[in-house]
């Protein structure tokens, strides 16, 4: 089994001490990508839960700087410390309890400057009381653990779930936002033990968003309602030891902004942002606060003047900004799954490390299946996406491959949906796609429905729009397209009554008539008993084509457009038709008040068994022999967390048997797909090399999660995963030195070793390029080789005779 869809942006990424890595929490696992390609490297695996926090151990001494150390934290109640260099796990530690958040300061050890001991490294973490049962009490603590001797050090603060706890660069302070509070803690060394002391800042909204200065005691917090305060000068009573029974007589004069007792000298705000502050972060060097919401701008302010600069355009709101050791590139996480590298100080986007698009509420139609589309061949899934845009992902790679935009759209916070992407279809061979989308009316007025056809392009996932049909059907909408299988050739149905099948036509000029460009024209039209035509599938040679005519199944001649059978007649209408078994079966899937799952023979008309489920999703096998759904359970109570969040079915079935060949439970089934597609022999467990890649089955969550898995395979198949192949060297070294200028040496191998007296040395027009060929004992002096090298860089030019 693979599986992949994680979200990328769920925590913060962390970089590696050189920058060359970014280390991204993806699920259970943490994924590590290159930043110089933007591409996956390797994956560190162990955690049973979801990863929530990655903390590179930094760097103390130029010779450490490519040491490759890291923690991680998980809701399996686990801490791990890692070797990412080798995906090693060096130590891990039992907290028993979920951990929402984690940071570690000073790592590996905190200097007492007193005594010059080195404390015990200590984590301070943000984990869940599972044990208490009352919803009244407050579940959220933070905790001081000792990393060393593995035991909790005291609860810090309660609050009523856990929060993100956020620290300073320089590991002084660490601090949560808790409602309308800012708690800050500064950390102590006493004697190789920490010790803390606490203070807490208020407002008059709830925080969602604060970050530390590098150097100076200033505090940045943002609010709900787009506001950023600035805290200076905070803790100066109580971090430098002032008593706690002194009172201070504070005036509007002596503390501008600072609100009641709050310990700090001034506190000033700024507000540019309409909607939510979710990022917060400090220039290395602490002359500049980097801002970013809702609306998706990224806002670089100027501390000392409030001035400020902006990277407009990302496309998606921002939830993390990530700092990296070298002080020219930083990340962004966005909310569309999608992390960008940035140069700084310019902000211009270097990479980006595209995930899969997460769903969003116009994902979820109860009255269309076809909320995805899978390229059988590429193994790819194609997605709708806020955007306007299709994004074409590899489900064997793991990542972005294009995305192809439907209609424009700038992202803009709070706008309106104007537009909604209704379906999408792609061809067998991948090579055509179709999309239908409906441009909503405002008041009941102006609502318009189009068609477009698209052509592949050169690379794999990018299409070329080709025609584009507005109002295909009157004013009805389109219930489904579907493409020809060896012809070109489409239909396309419609709640109206009608159906039309269109036809590509191709770049052809006769005598004395105007050259036509190619694209898709409208062959024929039909309909029966004016019925709403629900849905539509070609068979497998597509010489037969099957439409719902609401809750009738008729069969067409599709190119001659002639009516020749009718099929049953279900309760219910028909919302997904698939053709099996060679094309002599038909499976339909009906909804509604009496949802049912039924299977007709095509050569005598009639039902052979029906199923009452609630299918979500439909496919079959290139050879018809086997088909599978995906089927919604319904709700079932028990105590048994794990099988109730178990809510959809996979079934898997022989065309003639009514019994399953086989079933599995699966997680989050509503708004999910599923299809057979290709098999990759270098991603799954394959028994030879020479075997043909067969067939495999990818399921792809509600929330675009996928597994794929071989349904014919072992039984402990379903429960195994397989790890991909970097697609990039794991260890990225640059070449330095001689080896810059002249080359690597070549390898030699062990015969040639034997041989090396008798290796000449030959000149060449070029002897800078072979001057280290051969063996080190044949080689030639370095005061030789200086001067051939030196000659070699002089131009030569010509000279006349005279």
């Amino acid at each position: 089994m693979i599986t992949g869809g994680k979200s990328l942006v769920s925590s913060s990424p962390a970089f590696s001490s050189d920058g060359r890595k970014l280390l991204v929490c993806t699920g259970n696992t943490v994924s590590i990508f290159s930043t110089s390609t933007g591409l996956q490297i390797t994956e560190l695996e162990g955690h049973t839960g979801p990863v929530t926090s990655v903390i590179v151990v930094p760097s103390s001494t130029s010779a450490s700087r490519f040491l490759s150390y890291s923690w991680t934290s998980s809701l399996d109640g686990t801490i791990r410390y890692w070797d990412f260099s080798t995906a090693q796990v060096i130590n891990k530690i039992d907290v028993k309890c979920p951990i929402f958040s984690m940071v570690i300061p000073n790592l590996p050890g905190l200097s007492n400057e007193s005594s010059g001991k080195v404390s015990d490294p200590f984590a301070f973490l943000s984990v869940e009381d599972i044990k208490t049962t009352n919803d009244k009490a407050f579940r959220g603590k933070i905790w001081r653990y000792n990393l060393t001797k593995p035991c909790q050090g005291g609860v810090l603060t309660e609050t009523k779930r856990p929060e993100s706890i956020t620290i300073s660069p320089s590991g002084e302070f660490f601090g949560i936002r808790h409602k309308r509070k800012v708690h800050i803690w500064k950390i102590i060394a006493k004697d190789s033990k920490y010790d803390v002391k606490k203070i807490t800042l208020h407002h008059t909204k709830n925080f969602t968003a604060i970050a530390f200065h590098p150097t100076e005691k200033i505090i940045a917090a943002g609010d709900s309602t787009g506001r950023i305060l600035i805290w200076r000068g905070i803790g100066k009573r109580t971090f430098s030891g002032v008593r706690k029974n002194v009172i201070v007589v504070k005036n509007e004069e002596t503390a501008p902004g600072v609100r009641g007792d709050d310990d700090a000298e001034s506190c000033s705000t700024w507000h540019w942002h309409p909607s939510e502050v979710k990022v917060l972060y400090f220039s290395s060097d602490g002359a500049y606060l980097y801002s970013g919401g809702k609306e998706g701008v990224l806002v670089v302010w100027q501390l000392d003047t409030g001035k400020k600069r902006f990277l407009p355009r990302i496309g998606s709101p921002l939830i993390h900004f990530t700092g990296s050791p070298d002080p020219t590139l930083s990340s962004i996480s966005c909310a569309d799954n999608q992390i960008h590298l940035l140069q700084m100080p310019s902000m211009e986007i270097l990479k980006s490390i595209a995930g899969i698009k997460l769903p969003s509420l116009l994902d979820v139609d109860e009255g269309s299946c076809n909320v995805m589309a899978f390229v059988y061949s590429a193994g790819l899934v194609a997605l709708r996406t806020e955007t306007y845009s299709i994004q074409f992902y590899s489900l064997f790679d793991d990542r972005e491959i294009s995305q192809v935009q439907v209609c424009e759209r700038n992202h803009q916070p709070g706008d309106e949906i104007t537009l909604i992407v209704t379906l999408l279809a792609v061809s067998t061979d991948g090579t055509k796609m179709g999309t239908a989308e409906v441009k909503l009316s405002e008041d009941g007025i102006g609502g318009l429905v189009c068609l477009r056809f698209w052509e592949a392009g050169n690379r794999k996932g990018a299409f070329t729009l080709s025609t584009v049909i507005y109002e295909p059907h009157r004013n009805a909408g389109i219930s489904a397209i579907a493409f020809n299988p060896n012809h070109d050739m489409a239909v396309s149905t419609s709640h109206g009554g009608d159906f039309k099948i269109w036809v590509r036509s191709s770049d052809v000029q006769q005598k004395d008539q105007v050259p036509q460009k190619s694209g898709w024209r409208c062959n024929s039209i039909g309909s029966y008993k004016e019925k709403p035509m629900t849905a539509a599938v070609f068979s497998a040679d597509g010489s037969v084509l099957a439409v719902a005519a609401e809750t009738y199944i008729t069969l067409w001649n599709p190119l001659e457009n002639v009516l020749v059978a009718v099929i049953g007649d279900t309760s219910t209408p028909v919302v997904s038709l698939t053709f099996a078994g060679k094309s002599e079966y038909l499976v339909s899937v009906s909804r509604n008040s009496k949802p049912q799952l039924s299977v007709w023979s095509a050569s005598k008309l009639s039902m052979l068994w029906s199923y009452n489920l609630l299918i979500e999703a439909v496919t079959c096998t290139m050879d018809g022999s086997c088909f599978a759904v995906l089927a919604l359970n319904p709700k079932i109570s028990t105590s048994n967390t794990a099988l109730e969040s178990m809510d959809g079915v996979i079934l898997l079935f022989s065309v003639e048997d009514v019994v399953p060949l086989a079933t599995w439970t699966v997680k989050k089934a509503k708004g999910g797909g599923l299809s057979f597609i290709h098999g990759d022999p270098s991603s799954l467990d394959r028994t030879t090399v020479s075997e043909e890649p067969a067939e495999v089955l990818v399921y792809v969550s509600g929330d675009h999660e996928y597994i794929i898995f071989d349904p014919h395979g072992k039984e402990d198949n379903i429960n195994r995963v397989y790890r991909r192949e970097s697609v990039v060297p794991t260890e990225e070294t640059g070449i330095s030195g001689y080896a810059s200028i002249f080359g690597e040496h070549p390898r030699i191998s062990s015969t040639e070793k034997d041989q090396t007296s008798r290796i000449p040395f030959v000149p060449s027009e070029r002897p800078w390029e072979t001057i280290f060929s051969g063996s080190s004992l044949v080689q030639l002096p370095l005061t030789k080789l200086c001067s051939v090298f030196l000659e070699s860089l002089l131009e030569r030019r010509p000279t006349a005779v005279q």
